[in-house]
């Protein structure tokens, strides 16, 4: 259950970096309470995660998957540059994660 509570901070985590950008510097109010809420949110559920799981591999998949996440909502949402080498770097994030989960024993 702590791993689908962590994936949830991460998605939780996308959420509020895209927010942060529509906000404009915190100058538009909706989206900008959408993005505080998001974090408090996100730290929260990380919080919950950290009870079972260790620190080093909570605190790595949860910014891995907000990076990777917030990156692709850049590239597919947000129209950003997805060169091959932001692809190569970011998959390598991800296998990151994946390795992570994987080595993890709980």
């Amino acid at each position: 259950m702590a791993w689908i509570i962590l994936l949830v901070a991460g998605l939780l985590e996308v959420g509020w970096a895209t927010f942060l950008k529509l906000s404009d510097g915190l100058s538009k109010p909706i989206p900008s309470l959408i993005a505080i809420a998001l974090m408090v949110a996100s730290l929260g559920l990380l919080a919950v995660a950290l009870k079972q799981l260790p620190v080093s591999v909570a605190y790595a998949v949860w910014t891995g998957i907000g990076a990777v996440g917030t990156a692709l909502v850049g590239i597919f949402v947000l129209k950003e540059s997805s060169d091959w080498p932001k692809l190569v770097c970011l998959s390598l994030i991800a296998a990151g994660i994946v390795g992570l989960k994987v080595v993890s024993k709980t």
